[in-house]
């Protein structure tokens, strides 16, 4: 065998055994006699000696191996002279004495540093993804990623759910996001789609009466890329029958918070976790997945607009729309071109603009001042909690709008401010959603979450008469302005099923052959079920403090939906093509 320890577990307790370690050149000193090369495998790494009067042919072996050049070496091991250890390492009282060494493989120069953790350009790590994943950084990343998820499994097992894989070849079905489509050489024209998540199954499995299901799930959308999202990604999926809203939430929230007390037990959290109903988070965040590290409230002022002197405003809330506005700390002396910015921002989101006051010590200093009397201008200094040095920023519109601009300036700002606890972890849960949304363009409801989703049983009259009113029998889970996962109490019922799918516009003849078997099996006795679906790539990201998800995937893809490294996707053979009796029609210029 190569090895007979790793790089990451000699202690001073195996002084005097000879070992034999394999692995990479992390780094090499050649201190002109005496060589010192430190080892490293994924355990960490171990520091080798040559030394050319008592070992000269594996002194001649070091000689010539460079950065991250596989090397095997048989050795002694001995304690580190006094003052020479290193306490940062689990093997830094030792060193190995090289009796014996053998180069195993050589290597290029890499096209970037391994054994430092510096800044290195994404498409090149992306490229080279095999070299980036060897540094320490992504190392890191993977085992905690692979803490995360055993974790998850035990922790489930023991509550007595059973982990059933689902297919990754199904059927093309409309729940939100575009479908990965997949020809089908064995029934010409038709596809597979690629899962957008297990959805159907899951719940095809509780009619099965497996009651307690989980999956470490592959879900894939074609939708456009963003730092938190990725073309593949991984999610927990689990389901339960015979549960109501609270069970779950109760579950889920006891997984995580046990999660984190094992795995990262430095990091601030607080138990139990809020619960906000979406109108609430609307209202005072602008986010239905709010950073609750810091403050920053909207705060509501359509009152005080209602009778002001400043026609913006007072005009916006006769409308039927709203003011508010939010006190940013400090940010009195900001500039005219960082005000102009700010303004920019709350227009990028659908707003007129926005008004800035700022709270100098010489006085309240506004665009909008010659327009309101002293008494108007303090109600909103008071309303708004400003202190000497803030900055209040204000929108008025309607009232949607509102929350958008206020609440992307509110998550930008406290960015840009360094409110939020980097050490903290900010869980909540988002309950009481919308059932519906309506598309403007196409003139017809859409399905807030998914098409399967239960409304609250105390909407269902709501359903014929005001659609817009009803709420959603679902929940979020949310942490530092990340939304961590999404459920929901499903509809188990026939005729509710074809309701919801008659007020998406979905007609009785296309509801059998889109969801003729969900209709159908709940006919055969299913239970009332839910679950809900954690992203295991967001809430590692955020545990390991990375703020792209594809830090935290082994071969992701790039903000194209590119992999870089196996230059995917790519064209494809003629003969490929015409046994799926495919053929290519490239979009015109």
């Amino acid at each position: 065998m190569y090895k007979t320890k790793t790089c990451g577990e000699l202690t001073a307790q195996d002084v005097a055994q000879v070992v034999k370690l394999a692995g990479w050149v992390h780094r090499r000193r050649d201190h002109g006699g005496l060589i010192f090369i430190d080892l490293r495998d994924r355990f960490g790494l171990t520091q080798v000696v040559f030394n050319p009067q008592t070992a000269p042919e594996a002194h001649a072996v070091g000689s010539q191996v460079r950065n991250e050049y596989v090397l095997e070496v048989e050795g002694t091991v001995e304690k580190r002279p006094a003052g020479q250890e290193n306490p940062a390492l689990k093997t830094g009282e030792i060193e190995v004495y090289a009796s014996g060494a053998k180069i195993l493989n050589t290597a290029k120069v890499p096209p970037f540093v391994i054994n430092k953790n510096d800044d290195v350009d994404e498409t090149l790590r992306l490229t080279y993804r095999y070299l980036d994943l060897r540094r320490e950084r992504m190392q890191k990343n993977m085992m905690l990623r692979h803490r995360v998820v055993k974790f998850m499994r035990d922790w489930l097992d023991e509550r007595g759910f059973i982990e059933i894989e689902t297919p990754i070849l199904t059927k093309s079905t409309p729940e939100g996001a575009r479908d990965y489509l997949v020809p089908s050489r064995m029934s010409p024209g038709e596809f597979y789609a690629l899962p957008q998540s297990p959805q159907q199954f899951k719940q095809l499995l509780m009619i099965a009466g497996y009651e307690r299901y989980f999956q470490i799930a592959r879900c894939m959308r074609d939708e456009d890329l963003r730092a938190d999202r990725q073309p593949e990604f991984t999610q927990l999926d689990l389901e339960m029958a015979f549960v109501e809203q609270e069970d779950i939430l109760n579950l889920v929230e006891e997984l995580f918070i046990a999660l984190v007390k094992r795995l990262a037990p430095d990091r601030k959290m607080k138990t139990p976790w809020p619960r906000f109903t979406y109108d609430e988070v609307m209202a005072k965040y602008g986010s239905d997945k709010p950073d609750l590290r810091f403050g920053m409230e909207l705060t509501d002022v359509s009152d005080i607009a209602a009778a002001s002197g400043f026609s913006v405003f007072k005009n916006a809330v006769q409308a039927g729309g709203q003011v508010k506005g939010i006190c940013v700390p400090s940010c009195a002396e900001y500039t005219r071109r960082e005000l102009d910015e700010l303004i920019e921002m709350a227009r990028s989101k659908g707003a007129k603009g926005a008004v800035t006051m700022a709270l100098r010590a010489d006085g309240i200093h506004s665009p909008a001042g010659k327009f309101m009397t002293a008494e108007e201008q303090g109600a909103y200094v008071e309303r708004l909690g400003g202190q000497t040095g803030d900055l209040l920023v204000f929108v008025a519109d309607a009232r949607k709008i509102v929350s958008e601009a206020l609440g992307f300036l509110r998550r930008e700002l406290g960015a840009r401010l360094k409110l939020a606890d980097k050490n903290a972890l900010a869980f909540a849960w988002v309950v009481d959603f919308p059932m519906f949304e309506w598309n403007q363009e196409e003139e017809r409801w859409d399905a807030a979450h998914h098409p399967f989703t239960s409304p609250k049983p105390e909407d269902i009259h709501l359903l014929d008469t005001d659609p817009g009113a009803v709420r959603a029998n679902s929940y979020d889970m949310v942490c530092n302005g990340y939304e961590l996962a999404s459920g929901s109490i499903r509809i188990h019922d026939r005729e509710l099923q074809a309701k919801i799918f008659s007020l998406l516009k979905i007609d009785a003849e296309r509801q059998q052959i889109r969801f003729g078997h969900m209709l159908e099996a709940f006919e055969f006795g299913a239970p009332p079920h839910g679950g809900m679906a954690p992203g295991i790539d967001r809430f590692v990201a955020i545990l390991s403090g990375e703020d792209n998800i594809r830090d935290v995937i082994a071969f992701p893809k790039n903000q194209q939906a590119q992999d870089l490294m196996m230059h995917a996707p790519s064209d494809v053979d003629q003969d490929q093509l015409d046994l799926l009796h495919l053929q290519i029609v490239h979009p015109s210029a």
